[in-house]
């Protein structure tokens, strides 16, 4: 794992706890959704597993450390520093909520504790893979709701932001609720199901669309997906029909998709291909697939990329990672921040989820009444105590939620707020943190 893909000032804070004596006191840090997107009434928790894929593996080679020497930055540090670095390994603990959980402003997706550098380190990673998994997945289960049960793929790889964020789209738009991705790496690296048809260059690059129909047919027979809008979508419906059987569909990308699905459908049923499949794609998102469907398009399915991998209407989760508590020669202290619209919360913390609300308290409090303890142990002094769930398992428990979620939350636009309150041992923490640092002013 590349010790350095994270930001430069988590390094020099590296050096500067090492130069201050302070690399072997403990700190904890949340990783928190601050506030939710515009129009989303819960965030989908995903990308816990490439998180403790990289604490676990996280090293420093040789090259990457002379590269940090050579640094205006680093000429100052002391050589434990770089002693520090060539035995780094992650030795604290990882908690998590687990994959799939649906979490409301506010609340921790995970808690880092560890030597203070370790945990610095990993910020920047950390947000980066949450951050964008939560996101996406948060889409997916938008659209996945919107198609009312019809099968959303992935289809955005070519329009992310790189091709390794294709990669890691295609696993948390699972997570979301999609049936399968385009992208053939996500699909062996994480057993999502893989799905494809063929371009329009395929059909471009016959004679005639109906040959190119037929060579397609004998290399995929009952997988067979056609794109039929390369030149005349009537045209390319009747000869599918009369191509006849092994079919699974048809896909549309674009024009009138309401008209155009309804009499390509009666085309293919007049044929006897009832049980062939429209596909429809095409700049799609949340509101396009509500409103096909309102419109009575007859469609079974949609696949949708750029809305989805890039996710325009909310390009971006809101989590912060941010400092709670510190322990150094056996005395704890909390930390919080108290800038205006950005203050924190101190101390480890752990997510109550009763029937209907949250309630966010002290990592060390018990419940009162019937509640989930949603934040669980993941790595416990740098060893593994919780292996990541299967794929399959985390978006079966992502679809559980999403079923009990009241509808008020489920709005594409202006959505209820979940409710979310402080336990009164958290609020006292939190007041009298406060109370200590305008004393110490």
């Amino acid at each position: 794992m590349n010790a350095l893909l994270t930001d430069l000032y988590e390094l020099t804070m590296g050096a500067g706890y090492v130069l201050a004596g302070k690399q072997h006191e403990v700190a904890t840090f949340d990783l928190t959704i601050r506030r939710l997107p515009p129009n989303r009434g819960y965030a989908v928790a995903a990308g816990l597993a490439q998180a403790v894929e990289y604490l676990l593996n996280l090293r420093f080679e040789e090259e990457e450390i002379e590269y940090l020497r050579s640094l205006s930055q680093f000429q100052h540090a002391p050589e434990d520093f770089f002693t520090l670095l060539r035995e780094f390994r992650f030795r604290g603990d990882l908690f998590a909520v687990p994959e799939g959980t649906l979490l409301f402003a506010g609340e921790p997706a995970l808690t880092v504790r560890a030597p203070i550098f370790e945990a610095q380190l990993a910020e920047t990673y950390l947000l980066s893979t949450i951050g964008y998994q939560t996101m996406i997945a948060t889409k997916a289960s938008r659209m996945t709701r919107a198609a009312e049960g019809r099968a959303v793929v992935e289809f955005g790889t070519r329009r992310a932001y790189s091709p390794e964020a294709g990669v890691i789209a295609g696993r948390a738009a699972y997570i979301g609720g999609c049936a399968g991705t385009s992208n053939t790496l996500s699909g062996m690296r994480y057993g999502i199901p893989v799905f494809g048809t063929a371009a329009h260059s395929w059909v471009q690059s016959f004679e005639s669309e109906t040959e190119s129909f037929r060579v397609l047919q004998k290399l995929l027979q009952e997988g067979t997906i056609y794109l039929i809008d390369t030149y005349d979508t009537m045209e390319a419906a009747r000869a599918v029909a009369n191509l006849g059987k092994p079919a699974f569909g048809v896909r549309l990308d674009s024009g009138d998709l309401v008209a155009l699905s309804r009499d390509v459908r009666r085309i293919l049923d007049a044929a006897g291909l009832s049980e062939c499949k429209i596909m429809a794609t095409g700049n799609l998102n949340e509101y396009k697939i509500g409103a096909l469907i309102a419109d009575g398009a007859q469609v079974d399915s949609f696949g949708v990329g750029t809305d989805l991998v890039i996710s325009p209407d909310a390009p971006g989760m809101s989590v912060v990672y941010k400092l709670a508590e510190i322990q150094s020669n056996g005395r704890k202290r909390f930390t919080a921040k108290f800038s205006e619209d950005k203050e924190t919360l101190p101390g480890g913390k752990q997510i109550f989820r009763y029937e209907g609300r949250d309630v966010l308290g002290c990592s060390w409090e018990c419940p009162s009444g019937e509640a989930d303890a949603l934040i669980e142990p993941v790595i416990l002094e740098g060893e593994l105590v919780r292996p990541p769930l299967a794929i399959k398992k985390i978006r079966d428990y992502t679809m559980r939620q999403l079923k009990r979620l009241p509808e008020e939350y489920h709005h594409l636009e202006s959505p209820a707020a979940y409710p979310v309150v402080l336990s009164e041992e958290l609020q006292n923490l939190h007041r009298s943190v406060k109370e200590s640092h305008q004393g110490a002013l």
